[in-house]
């Protein structure tokens, strides 16, 4: 990358430190399995003066999402998980259940698949969502937090067992939705492994590929390479955030019993970039092969129809021309993007603005750390990609 780039880069980075877009964050940029770009920004810890480290450790949130699908992809590949199977084999409070109708509960046309859990098509919802659906979710999420630090707390099993037994937003397969389905496919994970989600990751991806510092908890001798989380404090300042989301223990201090698939894992700019070389490689990294090359391609592919696709993109009107699919977007038609990309570039973004593409046309990965809440796709990642992009 060329010099002037990069002072282009860190002169927009510092900027938005000094707007308060963020705290600090890291950008790392990789091409033909070379770093070709390293930048950071900013504070980890405003109060007690810490600076954004390299080694720091960052709340993935819903970045953990590829990380799950990889792991369904490697069952998947072994033999183990049929995409065609109906969850209920695995939950069998999926077995009846009812779909949101013109505002009653009618019968579901068909059950839900793994592969809708994999597409967010399922019809399973967030909570925060209005109808019979988010109601349910509601008052499960309610309970999983309630629980949080008791000493029955929800195991990932039970949180899916709980969602199975509400209704649906829709029948399956009819729409899309951003929703629950990959805390699901936990334990569907689980279940199909004979392990727990995180023994699972650890000992086919974690470990394999060296990402030491990748888990669902952090502990006690990392515990000061973890970053704050921050958020608008409605007065133009930043304001620690100290809350649990979603069922995540902030502090990540402890061995969680609800391993969510979908938001739970943390990791570092360099773990997390390991993971995304190997998928560029078609599922290898420095000899070591954890997926095969058609797996990785039919992971990366997208996998949603034309009503499917109008839906992800009233979800995420910031995203139009990607597709999506087992827990990564695709970008199919780049002309309609609003940033500048190339055909087949995937990944995904975290709420607290973790950020992660792999481009195989450019045979590149773009990585990006902070942690703001209620982040995710930022402006000022649309506008750092397109620098780089443009190069």
């Amino acid at each position: 990358m060329q010099k002037e780039t990069k002072d282009k880069l860190r002169k927009m980075l510092e900027k938005a430190v000094a707007d308060r877009e963020l705290a600090g964050g890291c950008l790392l940029v990789r091409q033909h399995d070379e770093e070709c770009c390293y930048l950071e920004a900013g504070m980890a810890d405003v109060e007690v003066g810490k600076p954004i480290q390299r080694d720091q450790i960052y709340r993935l949130y819903s970045m953990s999402k590829p990380i799950t699908g990889a792991a369904a992809m490697k069952l998947f590949e072994d033999g183990a998980l049929d995409l065609g199977q109906s969850v209920s084999a695995y939950l069998p409070s999926f077995q009846d259940q009812l779909v949101e109708q013109d505002g009653r509960l009618v019968k579901a046309d068909r059950q839900v698949q793994v592969r809708d859990l994999l597409n967010m098509s399922s019809g399973l919802v967030y909570n925060g969502e209005t109808g019979f659906s988010g109601r349910h979710a509601d008052m499960v999420f309610r309970e999983l937090m309630e629980r949080l630090f008791t000493d029955h707390p929800m195991t990932t099993k039970e949180f899916a067992v709980r969602m199975g037994e509400g209704p649906l937003l829709f029948q399956p397969g009819s729409s899309w939705k951003y929703g629950s389905g990959a805390d699901v496919l936990g334990a569907v994970i689980e279940a199909a492994a004979g392990m727990p989600l995180g023994e699972y990751l650890e000992k086919n991806f974690f470990l394999p590929l060296g990402m030491e510092d990748t888990g669902f908890f952090v502990p006690e001798k990392k515990k000061d390479r973890l970053v704050t989380a921050y958020q608008a404090d409605g007065k133009g300042a930043l304001a620690p955030y100290r809350e649990n989301h979603l069922g995540i223990i902030n502090a990540m201090d402890r061995k969680p019993a609800f391993e969510s698939g979908g938001a739970g894992l943390v990791s570092t700019i360099d773990d997390f970039a390991r993971f995304a070389q190997m998928l560029l490689n078609g599922g290898e990294l420095d000899g070591v092969r954890v997926l095969k090359p058609q797996t990785v391609r039919f992971m990366t592919s997208g996998a949603l129809n034309g009503t499917q696709k109008e839906a992800f993109e009233r979800n995420f009107p910031t995203m139009p021309g990607y597709d999506y699919g087992n827990l990564v977007r695709v970008m199919k038609e780049p002309g309609r993007s609003c940033t500048l990309n190339n055909a087949g570039e995937y990944g995904w973004d975290g709420w607290l603005g973790c950020y992660f593409a792999n481009d195989p046309a450019a045979d590149m990965t773009i990585l990006f750390m902070m942690q703001m809440t209620d982040s995710g796709l930022t402006p000022l990642v649309r506008r750092l990609r397109n620098v780089i992009m443009s190069e």
